[in-house]
């Protein structure tokens, strides 16, 4: 199905401010906390080093069959690998070292090397991907020329590099300074990158395979004050898909592949890297090996936090929608104006940031489909989570819902014969290594090799990883 892409909600305009019913809660019922539980078991399955004293960052875990790695990054630069078996961490790559010339920005919980992918290639010797791996990097040296700027604004860059390793079985990276492919001028210093990744669910000779996906945040501030998301000729609020070794984008440092949804549309503007638009902070995505659906977790306003499908051309809402509703600004969102654009990919699950099981902040964050029967309990599932509070929840693969919380549940660790939250094992984590108590999880997910599902944090530097 293809939609108008020139025309965005043009029929549905937001209730006028006597109308709307504004609410910061929209979902009163809370989440169901003990119905549905799953009680799953975990093991440590590897400690990653701090960095000046501190936790690490962990922000990204990738797979690599071919050398029989782990990939797992820190947001501050480090990059490790880590050996099958979690007895062996290595140093791989410092992102942030002066040798490379570019200077990673890594202040805030939003800052630094937002998220690492691998080529499909990687580890085969004789293929145009071999060795080649991907960063996407907040930075504040913003000298060089952005390849997309904003109508305002210059806080920092982020920044879409390639290395090439000579050997992809080096112990230690062995290749020369990364490439740039794409540079972004920020116009605030949050939700400015997101994930990239490439389509695991692709084989060689699909359209889709060594296509990379790059998820771009909206710029910032509150409330996408520069209309950003829903404009097709800003790469701000979107996400992308390009072939990285490709040639044929404007600055001829990557390709666009022909069966994007915008290609053939260059005489109206938009961008052909576009993939889907209208997202506020896309932190995570991942793909149903199953059915091909592609799950977006898109950070929220104020209020609703989400789980989105996302597809060739789609429209996320952003920032008409937030969530189901239509946008008000931080007080909330418009409860009588709900779904009301058929061409718009509204939310498969959401939950509001008042919810009694959230902190006071909260963001959405995952993304695992669970298929592979590697853990019976969730097989067939859909899983994702709140980052701060580390909160895991569920939702039925082949029974998806049509937005709201009523479907969600939750995902508990078994631990000591007591059901605890992520949160809770990192803080008792602190306790042991004589840390201060971490308040937030800052959780992220990383999907291993044979369906593992790992759990990332900023909070103790361990890697936990889901078992049957």
């Amino acid at each position: 199905m293809r939609f108008s892409r020139l025309t965005v909600v043009a029929t549905m305009l937001l209730a006028s401010p006597a109308l709307a019913q504004t609410t910061n809660d929209p979902f009163p019922d809370p989440i169901e906390a003990n119905e549905g539980v799953v009680r799953v078991d975990y093991s440590e399955f590897a400690t990653i080093p701090d960095v000046d004293g501190e936790p690490a960052r962990v922000m990204s875990l990738v797979d690599e069959p071919g050398t029989g790695r782990i990939f797992v990054s820190d947001m501050r630069g480090p990059l490790y690998t880590v050996s099958y078996d979690g007895g062996t961490v290595t140093g791989y790559l410092d992102v942030n070292a002066p040798r490379w010339g570019f200077s990673v920005l890594s202040a805030g919980r939003e800052r630094g090397v937002q998220s690492v992918a691998l080529h499909p290639q990687f580890g085969q010797p004789g293929t145009p991907g071999y060795g080649k791996i991907y960063t996407w990097s907040d930075s504040d040296d913003v000298a060089p020329p952005p390849d997309f700027a904003p109508t305002e604004g210059d806080a920092h860059d982020t920044v879409l590099h390639e290395w090439t390793a000579n050997d992809a079985s080096a112990a230690t990276y062995d290749g020369g300074a990364p490439r740039e492919l794409a540079r972004f001028q920020q116009p605030f210093g949050n939700h400015n990158g997101g994930q990239i990744g490439f389509n695991p669910l692709a084989e060689p000779g699909d359209p889709d395979y060594g296509m990379l996906y790059v998820g771009v945040g909206d710029g910032g501030s509150g409330g996408d004050p520069q209309n950003l998301s829903q404009d097709l000729t800003s790469g701000f609020g979107k996400i992308f898909r390009i072939d990285p070794l490709g040639s044929n984008s404007a600055n001829g440092e990557y390709g666009i592949p022909a069966d994007n949804p915008f290609v053939g549309e260059a005489g109206s503007g938009a961008l052909p890297e576009i993939w889907a638009y209208g997202v506020r902070n896309p932190q995570r995505f991942a793909w149903d090996p199953q059915t091909g659906n592609m799950f977006v977790a898109d950070v929220g306003q104020n209020t609703v936090e989400e789980l989105s499908l996302a597809f060739p051309g789609a429209d996320l809402g952003w920032k008409t929608w937030e969530g189901s509703y239509g946008f008000v600004d931080r007080t909330g969102v418009d409860v009588g104006n709900a779904r009301g654009n058929p061409e718009a990919s509204y939310p498969v699950a959401e939950y509001d940031q008042v919810d009694p099981l959230i902190q006071n902040s909260s963001a959405a964050t995952g993304v695992y489909v669970a298929r592979d029967n590697a853990i019976p309990a969730l097989n067939d599932k859909v899983l994702f989570g709140d980052m701060p509070s580390g909160e895991i929840f569920y939702i039925d693969a082949d029974n998806l819902p049509e937005g709201g919380q009523d479907s969600l549940r939750r995902v508990l660790f078994n631990d000591g014969g007591q059901a605890k939250t992520l949160l809770q094992l990192i803080q008792e984590k602190n306790s042991e290594q004589g840390r201060e108590m971490a308040t937030r999880a800052d959780m992220r997910f990383g999907h291993g090799p044979d369906g593992q599902l790992f759990l990332l944090n900023k909070g103790d530097g361990v890697l936990r990883v889901i078992v049957p």
